[in-house]
């Protein structure tokens, strides 16, 4: 029997599960929630929604600037991407600013020894930061041209500003920040201000001390100037705060005011989070900050990429909280598409695969045992129109030897290509994505062994 199910996101499907006694189980949910890892390996994350409604979107990937092009803040993994070639090695924390009607990316680069790290800008005209041409505008730097990486541009009262992370002189003691004027998007045009330094134990638990990451918002009259601090190979890592009247002299260090705690640290399982930005949600009504942490209890720099929706405290400061547990679902953000969630142990299975119990499944189960060549659990998708959708994936990796596993992933019989999972244990959910061509009416998804071993929780399907 079939089912023709329309629903809000243009997905549906029209496979049942006959179940003993006669009980048909629809096999498919219209769902408006998610988990919140947005991407399944990476760190260092940057954000900007920009006026076209879309999001874009930066990472570390050390040997390049990639950017990514979504129109929703959960698909960004999936999204379309530019490669951005800037030259060098060790580029660290890209970021894109849009500023006097023209794209900047700044990024640290280095020549292959660290202690060279500096920070870096290119330009483009372009409406759209992924087409037109990238041109390099040069070092950007304070007179004192020392070690810095992590910077980031601070527009106020007209005003613009650059502040990252660096050291007092030549030799890696601590990692302060620092802040200075500029005459425009490329040119520093004042002595450096360093307005913090590690001094609170739990920035100076390891060494070096570290004042990195600067992100900044505004609200009401505060500028809040959240940062990471301790080690970033450590499950200390975590955010700090230091905030400024947005009046005041920001030049002057003493209008900043560093607060004696830390506003978010690890907590219901997730270790280290930082290095973050903020962002809105769709209809621009909700806050939403995006972080990395570490994939596991003591993964050190192994990372992956989340995020999840804050408030503000009634002094105008974000209120963080904790790290969402990530075996609860949290809504999307608002604007977002509903998306069709496809639980895995409802799905055809054939050859070794079959359901099992799972303690953090969504439902208490999960696809898993595809473990010979002839195995395989396969979903039945009714697009309402042709076109590319997005494949997003609750899977497990706990292969031995801590590698990332595929499936090999096919959509109507046609060729296969992988589908990864990187490697955080078995019962760590993550989430891999694709980009899938359906036709209109019925489709097939198939999963089948590729390298590893790997299992599925659920799939979720939302139009590009």
């Amino acid at each position: 029997m079939k089912v023709n199910f329309r629903q809000k996101c243009l997905v549906a499907l029209s496979v049942l599960l006959i179940l003993p006694m006669g009980k048909v189980t629809l096999a498919v949910s219209d769902h408006n929630d998610f988990y919140n890892v947005v991407m399944q390996d990476g760190a260092d994350p940057w954000v900007y929604k920009h006026t076209d409604g879309f999001y874009y979107f930066t990472k570390t990937t050390g040997g390049n600037v990639t950017l990514w092009k979504s129109a929703q803040l959960t698909t960004i993994d999936a999204a379309p991407t530019k490669v951005v070639n800037t030259g060098g090695s060790g580029i660290w924390a890209p970021e894109l600013h849009y500023i006097n009607g023209a794209w900047y990316i700044y990024y640290a680069m280095d020549d292959g020894d660290n202690v060279n790290h500096r920070m870096h800008v290119m330009e483009n005209t372009a409406a759209d930061p992924m087409q037109g041409t990238w041109q390099y505008k040069g070092q950007i730097t304070d007179s004192s041209n020392k070690w810095a990486i992590d910077g980031t541009v601070l527009q106020v009262n007209g005003g613009l500003y650059f502040i990252w992370s660096g050291w007092e002189g030549n030799v890696n003691v601590r990692q302060n920040l620092y802040i200075a004027h500029m005459s425009n998007p490329w040119t520093i045009d004042s002595e450096r201000v360093e307005i913090s330094r590690p001094t609170y134990s739990w920035e100076t638990n390891h060494s070096p001390n570290v004042n990195e990451g600067p992100q900044v918002i505004i609200n009401g009259e505060v500028i809040s100037l959240v940062y990471s601090a301790s080690g970033s190979w450590t499950n200390d890592y975590c955010l700090g705060l230091i905030t400024a009247d947005i009046s005041s002299d920001l030049l002057n260090p003493a209008s900043w005011n560093k607060s004696n705690q830390p506003i978010f640290s690890s907590g219901n399982g997730l270790y280290g989070p930082g290095h973050h930005s903020f962002t809105k949600s769709p209809d621009g009504q909700e806050d939403w900050i995006m972080y990395h942490v570490a994939k596991y209890n003591n993964a050190g720099w192994n990372r992956e990429v989340r995020m999840q929706k804050f408030s503000w405290n009634a002094d105008h400061t974000p209120n963080l909280g904790i790290p969402v547990d990530p075996n609860l679902p949290i809504t999307l953000p608002s604007g977002e598409t509903m998306h069709a969630r496809y639980e895995a142990e409802k799905g055809t299975f054939g050859g070794d695969a079959y359901a099992s119990s799972s303690p953090k499944g969504s439902g208490g189960l999960k696809a898993g045992h595809i473990d010979t060549p002839d195995s395989y659990v396969e979903f039945s998708v009714d697009a309402a129109a042709a076109g590319e959708y997005i494949l997003l994936a609750r899977t497990a990796n706990g292969t031995a030897g801590g590698n990332w596993s595929n499936f090999q992933l096919s959509v109507n019989a046609g060729p296969s290509s992988p589908f990864y999972i990187t490697n955080k244990g078995w019962e760590n959910w993550g989430l891999s994505t694709a980009r899938v061509q359906l036709k209109a009416g019925m489709n097939k998804l198939r999963f089948t062994k590729g390298e590893g071993y790997g299992e599925i929780d659920f799939i979720d399907i939302k139009p590009l």
